[in-house]
């Protein structure tokens, strides 16, 4: 039988006291004996449970807001928004840049997810990858960051040194920087410069982490990546314009959107999509601003792709 020595005892000690001062980590006696339930009320408490996060989420609005716009100014101009976490947050970041170029047809180079460990951590656990912040700032320097680029460390916690590794590089590097986390005045908040705390409370397993607060991690880069693509202009209106069609649903979905941002009849719509080699926002354009493909594309260039900006440009002018 192996015992600890001294030093893994004390560390031991130190982290089990850590631990016991996060909301995230907290027991509660009252579901102590959960597993006795039968599985609709398990189903019924676990339910209550998650209609609590976006309430908490809801507390923290002007952070997420203001975090936002910050994103938003840096990626205007040419910056990339880089996700940093270990375990269940990196694969959450992951999650999130992976859907920004089929949604915002945005380059892969530009929304990336970082996870402890390299891409095989996300479905096999990469033991001692998220304690390093040196791994951290390894992987951001792999990445070329700069002072364009925003970084936000993801971590349940709020301790995690992957996280708070990469948040403290990137910001001495002069790089935006978000920390996500869901305790109060934690260590990733203090080390960036627009802290994002959701305090959801105990988990309803103890120390389960991918449950409240991985619900409300994921509301939060929802907001994070979606309003920031609203920002630079890949929407019209609640419409995804800058939608990559690589399948035939998505290329169904273009129809439909040209069809709901302009009217067209089919035989419209199909002759805009011809012409601007499927690009649903210059063809959107070209029906509604009355401009070939070629005009459309350079309009939509010369507003850094702002449909409505491009739009404008086409209307006749009055004396």
């Amino acid at each position: 039988m192996t015992s600890l020595t001294d030093a893994d005892a004390n560390g031991y000690g130190e982290l089990r006291a850590q631990l016991d001062t996060l909301t995230t980590e907290a027991f509660r006696p009252e579901l102590a004996e959960i597993d006795r339930l039968s599985t609709a009320e398990i189903a019924r408490i676990m339910n209550g449970e998650d209609r609590t996060v976006p309430a908490a989420v809801g507390e923290r609005l002007p952070q997420i807001a203001a975090a936002i716009d910050a994103v938003a100014e840096r990626m205007a101009r040419g910056g990339r928004l880089i996700y940093a976490g270990a375990g269940t947050a990196g694969r959450l970041g992951v999650l999130d840049a992976s859907e920004c170029p089929p949604t915002f047809n945005t380059d892969p180079a530009e929304v990336i997810g970082l996870i402890a460990g390299g891409p095989s951590a996300m479905v096999t656990a990469v033991e001692g990858a998220e304690d390093s912040k040196e791994l951290a700032a390894a992987d951001l320097t792999a990445l070329g960051l700069t002072a364009d680029d925003t970084v936000v460390g993801i971590s349940a916690s709020g301790r995690t040194p992957y996280a708070i590794g990469a948040v403290e590089h990137a910001r001495a590097q002069g790089a935006l920087t978000l920390g996500l986390s869901c305790n109060a005045g934690s260590a990733l908040g203090a080390a960036a410069e627009h802290p994002i705390e959701v305090v959801v409370g105990p988990e309803l397993l103890t120390g389960s982490t991918r449950l409240k607060a991985g619900t409300a991690q994921k509301l939060v880069l929802n907001m994070i990546s979606t309003i920031t693509m609203i920002r630079l202009g890949k929407t019209y209106g609640n419409l995804m314009v800058d939608v990559r069609a690589s399948n035939e649903k998505l290329r169904a979905r273009s129809r439909r959107i040209v069809a709901l941002a302009t009217g067209a009849s089919d035989d419209e719509i199909e002759q805009a999509l011809a012409a601007t080699d499927g690009e649903v926002k210059n063809a959107i354009l070209t029906i509604l601003g009355h401009v070939d493909g070629p005009t459309a594309a350079a309009l939509l260039s010369d507003s850094s792709g702002h449909l409505r900006a491009a739009l404008a440009a086409t209307a006749p002018r009055t004396t």
